[in-house]
């Protein structure tokens, strides 16, 4: 394994972008890994009563998984369309560009998120440095008030995340179903083995995804990802738990393989050839993103039905009866059982 792979990087080991006792922001994006296109990733870390301060992304919109604890979700979208919720873990919410919101933590324990943006270098504003950004009196103007109203604000930068000063009311209109909400881990998987399983967060189950999908993959000890590749969208994965050994392959033919571990984040361009296959004994899971709302995939098992033999006898450059019987598959299942060992070369 190497540090300076082009294909991934650590996230849990990224230097924050913002940090202090409530909590913290970690970022990958294509400044820390310069083979990312039209996609980003982001950890957020909230402590029990800490709130991540409003604020709106400019260029990218944005699907996030709640990896632990509980969080309320309020936003302004365009055209006034107001939204306010609750998320908790296994759940996914998301927030369109140029759509102010914020989140806050409502549990007792630590909340963690897992964001993607559709954007290799995502920006935002915040809220704070925004309203910062006018003088008292036109502040004064927008809200009927006198330019005096404003002397106490604080011309400081924004902190991003800070403390909640009172308690928090959630109704139950809160906890009810919302567009922007999508129960991910509750579906029941379309894709289902005794070897593995995926959950879709795709257009066809989440109406409001537009440019930007999720699956989350979990993979047992005795299952694989077969090889594939996507035609149309480039693949962000985060290794949720577990480890995984991945293989792909370039243009210029060149092999690279790699494992990944918790915390880890890889990238694998459009149409680039890959797989991944377990290691240890606990299996993974991985949230997996993609830049489109519907992403397909063309595995190497139906590829191998598709073609006839000899023209798959020649292609090899061997006798047409020394060739596997490669079993009929109109679909490929995504998820493969593993009958030989890790690292098995013949």
């Amino acid at each position: 394994m190497s540090a300076q792979s082009p294909y991934w990087v650590s996230l849990h080991k990224t230097e924050p972008t913002f940090q202090n006792d409530l909590g913290s922001v970690q970022v990958v994006d294509a400044r820390h890994l310069d083979i990312l296109k039209r996609l980003s990733i982001k950890r957020i870390i909230l402590a029990p009563g800490a709130i991540r301060e409003p604020q709106w992304n400019v260029n990218a919109n944005q699907i996030a998984y709640v990896i632990s604890g509980e969080v309320l979700v309020t936003m302004l979208a365009n055209a006034g369309e107001r939204a306010s919720f609750v998320a908790g873990q296994g759940q996914m919410y998301h927030v369109e560009s140029g759509a102010v919101y914020h989140i806050e933590n409502l549990g007792s324990v630590d909340a963690e998120i897992i964001v993607a943006l559709r954007s290799e270098l995502p920006q935002h504003f915040s809220l704070r440095d925004s309203l910062n950004a006018m003088t008292n009196p036109v502040l004064a103007n927008t809200y009927d008030l006198p330019s005096s109203a404003f002397a106490a604000f604080e011309r400081s930068p924004a902190e991003e995340i800070f403390a909640r000063r009172g308690s928090v009311q959630v109704d139950a209109t809160q906890r009810m179903p919302n567009a922007h909400l999508f129960n991910v881990e509750g579906q029941n998987a379309p894709l289902s083995y005794a070897y593995g399983a995926a959950h879709l967060a795709r257009k066809q189950f989440w109406a409001a995804l537009d440019d930007i999908s999720m699956y989350s993959l979990r993979i047992k000890e005795d299952g694989m990802r077969e090889p594939h590749w996507h035609p149309v969208t480039g693949e962000m994965g985060y290794v949720a738990k577990g480890a995984a050994k991945m293989r792909v392959l370039s243009p210029d033919v060149e092999v690279g393989e790699y494992e990944l571990h918790e915390g880890d984040v890889y990238f694998i361009p459009r149409a680039y050839p890959h797989h991944i296959e377990v290691l240890g004994d606990e299996g993974f899971h991985f949230l997996i993103f993609f830049d489109q709302p519907t992403p397909g995939d063309i595995g190497y098992r139906a590829t191998a039905t598709t073609f006839s033999r000899e023209v798959l006898a020649g292609t090899f450059n061997m006798p047409e009866r020394e060739l596997p019987e490669f079993p009929f598959t109109p679909a490929d299942p995504l998820i493969v059982k593993r009958i030989n060992p890790v690292g098995a070369t013949e």
